[in-house]
């Protein structure tokens, strides 16, 4: 079953298809495989022994989702300081915050 319907106009067949009319930039996270998995593991209490380890684990689910990128970049566009988001950890998006800003600092 098609989504697309069949007019004439000016004489010509033309196929409608339904449009978005907005863009959910949010959309990513029905998709993203973490929806279903435990919140725990992304959010670790501490930076070693198990922390280290439930790290390790959500980078691993976050290497295999389709919206790592856009978790990433949700992640720095808002602020996340806490948990592993789009496979980076809290330190490694503070990197990613210095080297963007050094960068914009280098281009203005």
């Amino acid at each position: 079953m098609s989504n697309s319907y069949s007019y004439k106009l000016c004489g010509g067949p033309v196929a409608i298809q339904p449009v978005t009319l907005f863009d959910d930039k949010n959309d990513w996270r029905e998709a993203a495989l973490c929806r279903d998995t435990s919140p725990e593991l992304f959010f670790p209490v501490g930076n070693t022994g198990n922390a280290l380890d439930a790290i390790s684990l959500a980078k691993t689910v976050c290497r295999r989702c389709s919206s790592q990128q856009e978790c990433l970049e949700y992640a720095l566009d808002s602020n996340q300081d806490s948990g592993v988001w789009g496979g980076r950890s809290e330190e490694e998006r503070r990197h990613i915050r210095r080297q963007r800003a050094l960068s914009n600092k280098q281009t203005s």
